[in-house]
């Protein structure tokens, strides 16, 4: 089981929203919307990425990571993707 399982309902939410707001920008650009009114929206959808990713971290540390330590596996390994995970979200 994932450690996003229990808010598996909630995150396909979050990502049925972000993908509205997907097409949304392509009508956007269809219909020759101004420019900044489009990056506005591309904005809004960045975020809701950001958020998505930050609470799948959020469930990593207190399922994975938090599992490793208590049935005494060396955590580190855990500890080091949520590290990589973290600094691919602040390439971006």
């Amino acid at each position: 089981m994932r450690g996003y399982y229990e808010n598996k309902t909630d995150i396909l939410g979050r990502l049925r929203k972000i993908e509205g707001q997907l097409r949304g920008l392509q009508r956007l650009v269809e219909e020759d919307t101004y420019c900044i009114d489009i990056m506005t929206q591309i904005s809004a959808a960045q975020s809701g990425l950001r958020k998505v990713a930050v609470r799948l971290l959020d469930d990593h540390i207190h399922h994975c990571v938090a599992e490793s330590i208590s049935s005494g596996d060396d955590a580190g390994t855990k500890i080091s993707e949520a590290t990589a995970a973290v600094e691919r979200l602040l390439k971006a």
